[in-house]
């Protein structure tokens, strides 16, 4: 992603999307400081062994979600795999995003093929990515290249529909949304480019309700309490007479008593909802309102009320405005860390903010699983294994070594 993360960002403050895909981020472990993004849960696999490629998955952490293992004993593609829950009754959701090389053997294409078979198989699939195959027709149904035919039976064999209908870049159809159901994928838009990049954006909804993570915990509300209510209660208490004669535990158990009454009364409480997404630090209602300059002047652009020349000054603008106000809070933190460590921290401490998943494991019988109550129990076997064997008998030991020296210490 690089310079296009700051306007992915304000994009998510202005739309509020619960999934992003993103191919082609040229990521590293070098990145991992700068792609978190507060709100979100991240699934990635970088390109091995060389540069570009990449690609990223963002889904609402008030979302259930899984990553899923396809394909991990074949040859390396770069695709991801997500399950999402749906809501009791409505199934579950499997979104995946792909990049295919432009150069991509045949080996690592049926290897692709084999895992959109596999997650084809569920209720409800939704792949997107950049696939290269711009000599196909999708009204048609036909292609002139190889590689794009054999795509184009891979669709067919597992029932998938192409809902994009417009070129995505430089007059060719290289992006695309397939999915499996009818009606499961609608309102889609290409919304313009991030940053100066030659792709367009593809916005779609995505029409089935997901289950979202409810928490039971509740919370006081202190923001809609009534604290003049509060002092005054406490303040009818005659204390002196209330703790005369009493220890300190009686003392504490009766002033804890009348707080959680005129709490009670005072701070109502509410229900702890899922981390809400934050606007960055950086961001202003300036820079807000040149992002939708920005998309304003693509709509024109696109109508052909404005230049193409026109259009590009506006992305530029747009993009110079948002590093330099990015620039100028970072030199600020850092400027001030002596008298505001505090915040400085905080800022850093939310970008290396990471969720760390455990991949598919080997059991017994050297199978993978990739089930998370499998993976639980494979870890739990070889635990218990380490503990009732080595631990125990290097215990015995210990103990023994400890009885001899008591035996042979004089008295």
């Amino acid at each position: 992603m690089g310079n296009k993360q700051e306007e992915l960002e304000m994009c998510v403050c202005l739309q509020g999307y619960d999934l992003i895909g993103i191919k082609e981020t040229w990521s590293d472990n070098s990145y991992d400081w700068s792609v978190e993004m507060e709100g979100y849960r991240l699934f990635r696999k970088d390109r091995q062994g060389r540069g570009g490629g990449g690609v990223t998955l963002y889904i609402n952490d008030q979302l259930e979600c899984m990553e899923l293992h396809l394909g991990v004993d074949e040859e390396p593609t770069e695709s991801l795999w997500v399950r999402i829950k749906g809501r009791t009754g409505a199934g579950q959701i499997i979104a995946g995003v792909c990049y295919r090389p432009p150069d991509q053997g045949d080996q690592a294409d049926e290897a692709l093929y084999r895992q959109i078979g596999a997650a084809s198989c569920s209720q409800a699939l939704v792949l997107m990515g950049d696939f290269n195959h711009p000599d196909i027709c999708w009204r048609d149904n036909t292609a002139e290249r190889k590689q794009s035919r054999k795509f184009l039976e891979c669709v067919d064999d597992n029932f998938l529909l192409q809902v994009i209908e417009e070129p995505t870049r430089r007059g060719a159809m290289l992006d695309l949304i397939l999915t499996n159901k009818k009606g499961l994928v609608g309102d889609v838009k290409l919304k313009g480019s991030l940053g100066c990049s030659d792709h367009e954006t593809v916005e779609f909804r995505i029409l089935r309700a997901a289950r979202r993570a409810c928490s039971k915990l509740t919370t006081l509300a202190f923001s809609r309490a009534d604290f003049g209510l509060f002092r005054d209660l406490l303040g009818r208490i005659p204390w002196d007479k209330a703790l005369e004669g009493r220890g300190a535990q009686d003392s504490w158990l009766i002033f804890k008593g009348h707080l959680l009454q005129a709490q009670e009364r005072c701070i109502p409480t509410e229900r702890k909802s899922g981390k809400n997404t934050k606007r960055p630090q950086w961001v202003n209602k300036e820079l807000l309102g040149k992002v939708k300059q920005k998309k304003e002047a693509y709509r024109e652009w696109k109508q052909g009320q404005v230049a193409w020349e026109e259009y590009r000054e506006t992305v530029h603008a747009a993009r110079e405005q948002v590093r330099k106000a990015k620039a100028l809070i970072e030199i600020s933190l850092a400027r001030d860390v002596k008298d505001n460590k505090k915040r400085f921290y905080r800022y850093v401490s939310d970008k290396r903010r990471t969720r760390e998943n455990v991949g598919p494991l080997q059991n017994e019988t050297g199978d993978l699983v990739t089930q998370d109550m499998e993976k639980a129990e494979v870890l739990n076997d070889f635990f218990a294994s380490v503990c009732t064997g080595k631990c125990l008998s290097h215990t015995a030991q210990l103990q023994n070594a400890g009885t001899g020296r008591m035996q042979n210490r004089p008295l």
